[in-house]
């Protein structure tokens, strides 16, 4: 199956001088949620701006399902839905009165049942007839998401949808984009919630400095580039680590009575044994072991690090 989009060659200079898109070539599919993982400036907002058409590219060419945003903006504005960061609406409107004038903007009939199935979706249906001003932070970007749901995007872009949003609401969120997932919209979000991305992603993309440096399927990505850690609890607090064990290059945990061991599970030694045999040699016993796997979140700093 094709790509739902497709950029090529994309960059972007601003008229400072400012090259926020170096070279930009990235291919989404049908169906999938798409995580744009980045630093701040690192140029997420100006990707996802130029791919909606709000902001022109200097060079490059962007598709979607087919058609070319310059020449067919209007079909293709319309398969697409997009939550911004800011929130910007109508503070003197209504939920359902918004919504439903959002919908109107793409010639789309009325269909309040399909307006009212959304703000249910949303948690906003109690608050349908209060002004936006009146509600709260969490609800107005809500209201942002009910607006870009509207009229039916088949591609819905989600920049930081869950800033100013509290864990539960957030969870709820992260199942009406599953659901949406499920109906065959195409989702991308950019988030600095490593775990939201960690949860919902099928594939991971990481952009720093306006370059796109890694795409990855999410479970291959943390299989390929995430390390194990060794907690050995010890039998003793340890004053010092011995010279004998400096090439495990291990860390005190929480305090001195816990070391930290970190692997790489991809080679064909983890030294693990190795390890025990040299603290039994330096006559370090331990009362208790657990591993645990890297975070995506590990995995994105040690990536932007290695770029800077």
């Amino acid at each position: 199956m094709p790509p739902i989009i497709r950029v090529a060659n994309l960059s972007k200079t601003y008229a400072s001088g400012f090259k926020a898109l170096k070279d930009i070539n990235l291919e989404i599919r049908q169906g999938e949620i798409f995580a744009l993982l980045g630093p701040n400036g690192a140029g997420k907002t100006t990707l996802i701006s130029t791919i909606c058409g709000i902001v022109n590219p200097s060079t490059g060419s962007i598709e979607v399902d087919g058609k070319d945003i310059a020449r067919d903006y209007r079909a293709v504005r319309a398969m697409i839905g997009l939550v911004p960061q800011e929130l910007s609406t109508d503070m003197f409107e209504t939920p359902w009165a918004t919504v439903n004038f959002s919908r109107g903007l793409f010639g789309k009939p009325r269909n309040h049942a399909l307006v009212a199935k959304v703000l249910k979706d949303l948690s906003l249906w109690d608050k349908k007839n209060a002004r936006i001003m009146t509600l709260s932070g969490g609800m107005k970007r809500r209201v942002l998401i009910a607006k870009a749901l509207a009229h039916e995007p088949r591609v819905l872009f989600l920049d930081e949808p869950t800033a100013g949003v509290d864990v539960e609401l957030r969870r709820e969120m992260w199942d009406v984009v599953r659901e949406m997932r499920e109906r065959g919209v195409t989702i991308i979000l950019t988030t600095h919630y490593i775990e939201e991305a960690e949860e919902m992603a099928d594939r991971v993309g990481v952009i720093a400095k306006g370059e796109i440096i890694l795409v990855e399927e999410k479970d291959e990505l943390m299989r390929k580039l995430g390390k194990k850690r060794l907690q050995l609890q010890l039998s003793v607090p340890l004053d010092h680590i011995p010279e004998t064990l400096a090439p495990y290059d291990l860390q005190y945990g929480a305090d001195k009575s816990e070391l930290i061991y970190t692997y790489d599970t991809r080679t064909e030694r983890t030294g693990i044994t190795a390890l025990l045999n040299d603290m039994r040699a330096a006559d370090i016993s331990f009362k208790d072991l657990s591993t645990t796997q890297s975070s995506l979140e590990d995995i994105f700093v040690d990536l932007v690090r290695a770029k800077r």
